[in-house]
């Protein structure tokens, strides 16, 4: 039996032409599989027919993940793979399984001795951090940040002490309706040195990559409402 493979497929970070930020290999692999497990159903489908418009979406089974998962469902999924069908993993946005459930698959491929076939594409995280100026070489992904205000400001206090302390960037993210929020959370409770960078719809026309001290964001705040943002920060 021929050896399935599970291609990593990344996905657009919005409406920009597909041509801009796809190499070739993603719409040719694409368009060779039938199998695909995904994060969001909808999102997956439009993404697919968006690249491969001559591909039916009638041939197309699509599982749909979720961090809840359970690893019951997950071997269900991938029982194509086991009989020798490739399958495509699809994040929502950018690459699947960083910061993603695709992982989940991924490792459960490893334990299969599936082999995997990561694809080139849009990272926001990477994009980031390539923009913002700061450490490159140390670098850690803290993910969402708590919502409780009293959690929330001794996490990034002490985000700000590790840091500084390690010489090293902080990149965080949240639900782009919170963004102002937290927003202001940094401005609040980061020293007014600190190096603040906000990287807000990457890879679109309205892309917005700024990096200044705390102290002067005050007066250059953009309206981040709903629309994805990274933040990254390097204490000095």
């Amino acid at each position: 039996m021929k050896k399935a493979t599970l291609f990593l497929i990344p996905a657009p970070l919005g409406d920009t032409p597909l041509n801009e930020i796809m190499p070739e290999i993603v719409k040719r692999t694409i368009s060779s599989l039938t199998y695909f497990i995904v994060e969001n159903e909808k999102t997956a489908r439009r993404f697919i027919k968006r690249i491969c418009p001559e591909k039916k979406q009638s041939e197309i089974i699509v599982y749909q993940l979720d961090k809840h998962q359970k690893s019951a469902f997950l071997q269900d999924y991938i029982q194509a793979l086991l009989q020798g069908s490739d399958m495509g993993l699809l994040s929502e946005a950018g690459l699947p399984a960083v910061a993603d459930p695709g992982s989940l698959v991924v490792a459960l491929a490893h334990q299969k001795n599936i082999p995997v076939k990561p694809l080139t594409g849009p990272s926001s995280l990477m994009l980031a951090l390539m923009g913002s100026g700061l450490n490159g070489q140390k670098f850690s992904f803290e993910g969402y940040l708590p919502k409780e205000s009293s959690e929330l400001k001794r996490k990034i206090k002490h985000l700000e002490q590790v840091s500084a302390k390690n010489n090293c960037t902080k990149i965080c993210i949240e639900t782009p309706y919170r963004n102002q929020k937290l927003l202001q959370s940094f401005l609040k409770y980061l020293h007014p040195d600190t190096q603040l960078c906000i990287a807000c719809d990457l890879t679109l026309s309205t892309e917005f990559i700024k990096t200044m001290p705390v102290k002067k964001w005050s007066k250059h705040l953009p309206d981040l409402h709903k629309r994805p943002t990274v933040f990254l920060f390097q204490a000095r």
